[in-house]
């Protein structure tokens, strides 16, 4: 979505800091009209929580409260739930379309008017086989990036049992229990969901989908955050992940990263730096 705010005639009235940085205001940041704060997604919650920064409001989106009075946070805890404790003020929205999930506080969906699905191409879907068949234990957690690689293991793995990690079709198959879990067994556990309608509507009122706080979630990245001097997206929680895949007690921890060696011009992607 766009940023208003970071337009240059907001330039003097409005002044952004970004914690992950997107399309929105990475212009902005380039010319100097707003900030960024690099910072590993698990450790967000600590700048609100341990008062390095101060919230006044804390704007967020919620179900409609339930028959109890409780709403939900939906498909997006991560970072709000700190918001909430931390904030002087709260402003929240309800969406007119909203899913309720599990969790402390609440969630709700965010409109989307479109959703664009990525093919997976050839060379991925066998990335994504040799990783499912090769690296992927029986038993294992599972966490997944976002991209075609990951969704071509996803695709892979259906075969395999007593996976414990939330996708729909995996669940669906019974390849994913739940079941061998050390920390929250019998869940899927995450801190944000985004998706398809078929994804949200697994996630409604569903109690095998815990939605929890990003400082637990992602607790134990790459040059994507900047290319060059420009900055670009943001540190984001892939080290997280990988820290905590290499820190796993139950044998079964294997960090991956994985990617196509040649671009679409046939050039190595295995570089010492990355182009401007």
């Amino acid at each position: 979505r766009g940023a208003p705010y970071n337009e240059p005639d907001c330039d003097g009235i409005f002044r952004s800091n970004s914690l992950f940085t997107s399309s929105n205001c990475r212009s902005a940041i380039q010319a100097g009209r707003a900030d960024f704060t690099p910072i590993f997604l698990s450790e967000i919650p600590l700048l609100f929580r341990r008062g390095f920064v101060q919230l006044d409001v804390a704007l967020i989106m919620v179900t409609p409260p339930d028959r109890h009075g409780f709403c939900s946070l939906g498909p997006s805890v991560d970072c709000t739930r700190a918001a909430i404790q931390n904030a002087r003020y709260i402003v929240a929205q309800t969406p007119l379309s909203t899913v309720r999930t599990s969790t402390a506080w609440c969630t709700c969906r965010s409109r989307c008017t479109n959703w664009l699905v990525a093919r997976i191409n050839p060379e991925e879907q066998k990335i994504g086989k040799l990783i499912a068949d090769n690296l992927v234990a029986n038993g294992a957690t599972l966490q997944t990036g976002i991209g075609s690689i990951p969704d071509a293991v996803l695709g892979s793995l259906t075969e395999h049992k007593e996976l414990g990690m939330g996708v729909v079709d995996l669940t669906e198959a019974g390849a994913i229990t739940n079941s061998r879990k050390k920390i929250k067994p019998g869940k899927i556990v995450t801190g944000f969901v985004i998706g398809t309608n078929k994804v949200f509507n697994f996630i409604d009122d569903n109690a095998m989908v815990e939605l929890c706080d990003i400082q637990f979630v992602n607790q134990a990245r790459w040059v994507s955050d900047s290319i060059g001097s420009r900055i670009y997206s943001g540190v984001g929680g892939q080290m997280d992940f990988i820290r905590g895949a290499a820190l796993s007690t139950d044998g079964l921890g294997v960090p991956i990263i994985a990617l196509q060696s040649a671009t679409k011009k046939g050039g190595s992607k295995i570089v010492p730096f990355i182009k401007e």
